[in-house]
């Protein structure tokens, strides 16, 4: 044998012996590990509404068979979730100056309570203010509290507004909820500015100008092409899906999601059934449902007695009538199609846990590992997984804020 073939035959031989030790990874295996590594953000949950009542502790794992809740620590650790945005959440109510107070003081209320449950329990968690924080959180293996105020009506009529919210911790605003307000029209409401108010464009200057991030979901679509048209830095849209896979007042059409890619914006995936797959007709849970809403008054200004017994009738109707819910699959395909139509570089994660989302097979944060499996089992890859699940809001969230440092702020 030439000493060619030696060196030949030895070359085979290692590849084989090399081709007999790896390990082919399973798709479990590979999310698995993928999930562990990249820095995972939800941008949108309700859950201050609990601490408002003062009988819920994030460092407890609650059971959401028995009360109902999505969100804590344990349940965030043990579904690779690393960071969330908690909302500090006003329900639209009078405009005028009484009833803007009273939103702004529930706003202001919320904050505290956030912050003053984390000042406790530094030892598993921690506020951040700004991406490096959270990363920074990350290293020390807590997880990681961001502050989003949903609805624009706590701004009221003063712009001074979101400067005083922006140096009490929050990030983003919503600029309304379901309703009208001074800023603009909602999508599920009827048309009154036909867009952004001159109060509204104002808004959005200031909160250019604050550094803080402009939050596009539940605005209709002529606010939310205002909004595009006046911002200086990119938007995002907290919790919010594909029009065209699911057609639903709340979501975003195929051209809003082109404009939000060329303002280098993000839209966050919602995990809320009705707007990731169309609701079968379920006319006795909507007649209840609606019931509730009348009995306490669509749930403004109630005492916290009534908030809590509010909170068990509406679980109750849920567990008499449950839905047929939207799965992690039908999420997914939203992703997919908002890859193919806006770009990875714009689609993040929003579940809208604790006010609403929740999938059959992603009911809680311990689940959450499910989304990434579903991206591996479709073939993503992991920088794109890592932009999906954080990497998009994060730069969002520097650009916006290096706006602030722009102006000088």
């Amino acid at each position: 044998m030439t000493e060619l073939k030696k060196i030949v035959c030895l070359f085979i031989c290692e590849l084989i012996i090399i081709g007999c030790n790896s390990v082919v990874k399973t798709p479990e295996e590979l999310a698995g590990e993928i999930h562990e590594q990249v820095l995972t953000v939800d941008t949108h949950t309700d859950t201050p509404w609990a601490l408002l009542r003062g009988d819920f502790d994030l460092n407890d794992r609650h059971d959401f068979t028995k009360d109902h809740s999505r969100v804590d620590f344990p349940r965030m650790k043990e579904g690779g979730l690393d960071a969330v945005f908690k909302a500090a959440f006003v329900s639209q109510g009078s405009r005028d100056e009484n009833g803007n107070r009273k939103a702004k003081d529930l706003v202001m209320k919320t904050i505290d309570s956030i912050q003053s449950h984390i000042s406790l329990r530094t030892s598993t968690s921690g506020i951040a203010m700004t991406p490096e924080d959270a990363y920074l959180l990350e290293k020390e293996n807590k997880r990681i509290v961001f502050i989003g105020i949903e609805n624009g009506y706590a701004i009221g009529t003063d712009l001074k507004n979101i400067g005083e919210f922006y140096s009490k911790g929050a990030r983003y605003i919503t600029l309304c909820h379901t309703k009208n307000n001074d800023i603009c029209d909602s999508s599920t409401d009827t048309t009154e500015h036909h867009g952004l108010s001159d109060f509204g464009k104002e808004v959005i200057k200031e909160m250019n100008h604050a550094g803080m991030m402009i939050d596009v979901s539940h605005i209709s679509d002529s606010s939310f092409y205002d909004v595009l048209e006046l911002t200086t830095a990119p938007v995002i849209a907290s919790h919010s899906c594909a029009k065209a896979v699911c057609d639903n007042p709340r979501n975003l059409s195929d051209d809003m999601l082109k404009k939000l890619a060329q303002n280098g914006g993000v839209i966050q995936m919602c995990i809320l059934s009705d707007y990731v797959k169309k609701p079968k007709l379920y006319l006795e849970r909507d007649s209840a449902f609606n019931a509730i809403r009348i009995k306490y008054k669509d749930f403004q200004d109630l005492t916290p007695e009534q908030d809590k017994a509010a909170d068990r009738d509406w679980n109750a109707v849920d567990s008499i009538f449950p839905r047929e819910l939207a799965t992690v699959a039908d999420m997914v395909d939203h992703i997919d199609h908002i890859v193919k139509i806006a770009g990875i570089d714009h689609i993040g994660i929003g579940t809208d846990f604790d006010g609403g989302g929740g999938l059959a097979d992603c009911q809680d944060v311990s689940k959450m590992g499910n989304i990434t499996l579903e991206l591996v089992k479709r073939g993503y890859k992991e920088e794109d997984i890592r932009k999906i699940w954080g990497g998009n809001i994060m730069r969002v969230m520097n650009k916006v804020q290096l706006k602030r440092t722009d102006t000088g702020s």
